[in-house]
């Protein structure tokens, strides 16, 4: 299930993050600066750019922002920048740098960037009205003034990039949420966008749990009724207030490099102090114990439902069940080695390839194989939500006591729920802590490893 189309844009905000980073370091040179260490320096700009970027929400600019926006985030990065900038003298103790250049150096990045802001975003705006890329396809559902406002300015701002597939009359004869959820199915559409006077608490719940079951993005066209959910987000097209229900920490750009730069980093220090040495020897002992290769690949579902081939150590004699049957307790299939590196986890370990590959992440919600995704997409609310970013090699859900083999709907229930709160709360502190404990929980020994 791959519904996402023209879906290039996942690039543009790391790609713009990283011509304002050659930006601020490129115009470093053109200045005679004096500065005692230059790579401290450039570090030190590099760490704080993007620590500022990311507590304001810098690279965070919707399809509905307007150029004052855009103009309030240069002005408000680039003063917090000049703070920074200043400093660096003091703190580094660099009495000859050139305060004067350092002026220059500031105004001349200040122009660049806001110039570069500037054209990225009417380029952007032109790109989607002009030459129609970038398009998400949207329905409406409900009939009413807000709505057909809202369907108005769909039609008129075409630079937003929204392309109206169909709007659903609720008060009409025969109307049904299910011909609404298969519609959208069947059109690839990307966004729904609904009038919360024209549903039923009912209908509402039965829209969310759609929209997050398949992994489509839900907005509120708010009247006076109360919203019961969860953090609301508003934002206006035009004038017309939309309310967002789910805000995804990773889906911003900058926590998106600082998680990938902790995978990469992680994942080559255990391929390279780790796995460099310990494969060959647990090749040797698979070998000898059982015929077969020593890597056991399956497929599994990663990042937006995409299936990927998943690592590990082979522990099991080859057999016809083992992309169907999950490992239970005293699972004969399993050898002697396989049970020995099943209870420490080293038959994960090659999933760090995955992991430098952009596979999965360190941290996240674990894999399914594709027979249990499609059972428990149906079987379990909301299950689909956990892809919405990459899979892990351990999790929340992992270290809270739900690893291992899902005996029963509880497991599965509780496995969901620990995943969602990861994917709705995530932050780099929450990765390492979850490192932490999965490695003394290695240490330790669980129940459940087997």
């Amino acid at each position: 299930m791959n519904h996402k189309q023209h879906r290039f844009s996942v690039f543009i905000k790391p790609i713009v993050f990283g011509i304002d980073i050659s930006i601020i370091v490129s115009v470093i040179f053109l200045f005679p600066l004096r500065i005692t260490n230059l790579y401290i320096f450039i570090a030190y700009s590099i760490f704080f750019w993007s620590l500022i970027a990311f507590k304001i929400g810098f690279y965070s600019i919707q399809r509905s922002t307007k150029m004052i926006g855009i103009v309030r985030l240069v002005f408000l990065q680039m003063s917090f920048y000049a703070f920074i900038l200043y400093a660096f003298i003091g703190f580094f103790k660099q009495p000859s740098i050139s305060r004067s250049y350092l002026a220059f150096y500031f105004g001349t990045s200040f122009a660049l960037v806001f110039i570069f802001k500037l054209l990225t975003y009417l380029l952007l705006l032109k790109y989607r009205a002009v030459f129609k890329g970038n398009i998400r396809k949207v329905v409406v559902i409900g009939k009413n003034s807000k709505s057909n406002q809202l369907i108005k300015i769909f039609k008129e701002r075409l630079d937003f990039g929204y392309e109206l597939s169909k709007q659903f009359n609720t008060r009409s004869e025969g109307f049904s949420l299910d011909d609404c959820f298969n519609y959208i199915l069947d059109h690839k559409v990307d966004k729904i966008y609904f009038s919360i006077s024209e549903l039923s608490n009912s209908q509402v719940n039965k829209l969310v749990s759609f929209a997050d079951n398949n992994l489509r993005e839900l907005k509120f066209i708010p009247d006076n009724k109360e919203v019961f959910t969860k953090k609301l987000k508003y934002e206006y097209y035009d004038y017309i207030p939309i309310l967002s229900l789910r805000e995804i920490p990773l889906d911003e750009p900058v926590n998106k490099i600082i998680k990938r730069v902790f995978d990469v980093v992680f994942s080559l220090l255990i391929i390279v102090f780790v796995l460099s040495w310990l494969t060959p020897l647990i090749a040797i002992l698979i070998k000898l114990e059982s015929k077969g290769p020593v890597f056991f690949k399956q497929y599994r579902n990663g990042f937006s439902h995409s299936e990927f081939e998943c690592f590990k150590f082979r522990s099991m004699a080859v057999n016809e069940n083992a992309n169907v049957v999950q490992a239970t307790k005293n699972d004969m299939r399993i050898t002697k080695v396989g049970k020995f590196i099943r209870k420490t986890s080293i038959d994960e370990l090659p999933q760090f390839f995955n992991v430098f590959l952009g596979h999965m992440s360190v941290v996240g919600p674990r894999p399914h194989m594709i027979s249990h995704t499609t059972m428990y997409s149906k079987k379990v609310d909301k299950f689909m939500v956990r892809h919405l970013v990459k899979p892990g090699i351990t999790g929340l859900a992992q270290v809270s006591g739900f690893r291992g083999e899902i005996e029963t709907d509880n497991d599965i229930v509780n496995r969901v729920r620990f995943d969602i709160f990861y994917v709705e709360n995530w932050s780099l502190l929450m990765d390492i802590k979850i490192v932490i404990q999965t490695f003394v929980n290695a240490i330790k020994g669980e129940d459940k490893a087997y």
